[in-house]
Formats: structure tokens, sequence, C-alpha cells
């Protein structure tokens, strides 16, 4: 199942302290009808809730920008939609979702029954610390001047949109995850860059640093749906891993690629090796991950580093 974290909680996603005189986030918007609770649930375990007590929301963690987070639904919903849209629920309740690191600071959950009844919850979305991070390399990458950059970037686009379109059958995405290999943190996610003195986007991934041709691995099974064989001007030779439920994984600037696209993968199997390829200051695996279009950190989903 993959829930052994000590880090799990079971929250009251109105309020983590229901004897608090503070009333939840955006609670004066929530419906008031007699067939939606909003009312707070306690705290009552650490752990996934037995089938006996699912009489509200479980999630892995707390609401964070930058994070994805496994949750399990009431005993009995047949929906669950965040933010108004649908989350796929699997047989037994549980779903996951994923905080954007531009989150808004609420969100809401809400539970559906066949009989009509609705169970409704607004989660306080902490902020994130973000960074500044200063990065000696090309804005440019691998294109040597801005009207190749052009002609290239479309196509390199199209090509990750279209992969990020596809929707695998993967459990990856209920385990616990893995490091794909160890090595120093470079880079956070989240870090605003400035390259060669130029202010760039946000980090969207997390850097370890590495030789070039350190293998790595898979951190959770998946299906590979796009491999770079020729490398894009940013991302470099570029993997992509499905993990299932929306949630993928990127690993940009390798310097090989062992896997091809369509291929399914196991935790733990090389699937290439680390490299300064498109856009990269030196040898380097980024990570990045995606929950549907909300950019997360990896290390919402690792464990601590020993």
């Amino acid at each position: 199942m993959g829930f052994s974290r000590n880090s799990m909680l079971l929250i009251g996603l109105a309020s983590i302290a229901s004897c608090s005189a503070t009333p939840p986030p955006i609670a004066a918007s929530a419906p008031t009808h007699a067939t939606t609770s909003t009312q707070p649930a306690a705290v009552v375990s650490q752990s996934p809730a037995p089938e006996s007590a699912r009489s509200d929301f479980w999630l892995a963690r707390e609401a964070v920008q930058g994070a994805a987070v496994i949750g399990r639904a009431p005993a009995n919903a047949v929906g669950v939609t965040f933010n108004g849209a649908a989350v796929p629920l699997t047989p037994d309740g549980f779903f996951l979702i994923g905080f954007d690191r531009d989150a808004e600071n609420s969100a809401s959950l809400v539970a559906e029954f066949a009989d009509g009844r609705r169970i409704e919850r607004y989660l306080a979305v902490k902020p994130g610390n973000w960074d500044i991070q200063h990065v000696n390399a090309n804005p440019l990458g691998g294109a040597k001047t801005s009207a190749e950059f052009q002609a290239r970037r479309g196509a390199e686009l199209a090509r990750i949109n279209g992969a990020r379109a596809i929707k695998v059958a993967s459990d990856g995405w209920r385990q616990d995850f893995i490091w794909p290999l160890q090595g120093r943190i470079s880079g956070p996610f989240g870090a605003q860059r400035v390259y060669n003195g130029t202010p760039g986007s946000y980090h969207s991934g997390l850097d370890i640093a590495m030789p070039t041709g350190t293998p790595f691995v898979a951190p959770a099974d998946g299906v590979v749906v796009l491999a770079a064989k020729d490398p894009f001007t940013l991302e470099g030779h570029l993997l992509m891993v499905d993990h299932g439920m929306g949630l993928n994984s990127a690993f940009l600037h390798c310097s090989e690629l062992l896997v091809e696209e369509g291929q399914t993968v196991r935790q733990g199997q090389v699937i290439g090796k680390v490299g300064a390829t498109g856009r990269a200051s030196g040898p380097h695996l980024h990570w990045g991950m995606k929950w549907n279009s909300a950019r997360v950190d990896p290390l919402s989903l690792l464990p601590a580093r020993p």
C-alpha cells in the first residue's frame, strides 16, 4: 500500500485544531443545506482509517504549496472533487491530489454519495519557502541563437505536452517513493532562478549533483511516456515516466536513456544516466514532477535522507 511513513496524519480538513475558535478557511462560503456536512473532523489516528471508522477524509500529510498528497475518501463515497474538478478514486477509496508551487491559500474537497449527501472540507494550504538561486548557464540551453531556440522549441513543447496528456494504468503513485540516486542537492524545488544575471522562471524540480554517467533508477513503478533520444534545447535528453493518477516524473539533462517509450518500468530499475545536456551548469539529475497541471516537489513523496 505504501503508507508506512511516520508523517502520515488523519487531518481534520476544516481545521487541524478542532477546539480552536478560529473558523476554517473560506467557511463563509461553505454550503449550509442539510445534505452537506462541513464540520471539522478530529485527529484520531496516525495511520489510514480502518473501514469501521471512515466517516471523513484522511490525508497522508498536510496541504502545502508544492506537495503531492495521497488521500482517502469517506466510506461509500461514489465521487470526490478537488477544487471543483473530479478526482479518480480507487475501489478502496484512495486518491491523489497536488498543490502547485503557487497554489492559493485554501482548497476544497467534496465527497459525494449515492443518496445525494455530500461531505465538504476546506484545507488551509501552507505557503512554501522559496529561495533565490543564481545559475551560470546559457538561458538558451543547447541552442546557439534565439532564432534557433524559437525554431526548435515549439516541437519540443508539443512532445512534452503530448506525453503529459497520456494516461496510463499504474499504481506507482501509491508506493513509497525512493531516491533515484544519492547525491548533493544542488537546486531545490521552487527557487526563483537568475541565469547569468537574467531573471528566469522558478526551478520546477529537484537537482541532484553527480558525475556524468552515474546511473539513476525509477523512484516508483510507471510507464515511459517520453524518451528524447535527440536532446531538447533546455531539457537535453529528457525521460518522462507516468506513475498513474495524473502523476509523472521528468528526468532532465541525461547523458544516456536506457528505456524506450511505452516501456513499463519498476521501482529501483536503472532507467538512465546523469549528464549535463540542455541548459545545465554542470552534470546533475533534474527531477521534476507534475500532478496534472500542478508542479509539485519530489521531496513531498520521499522519505527523509539518512
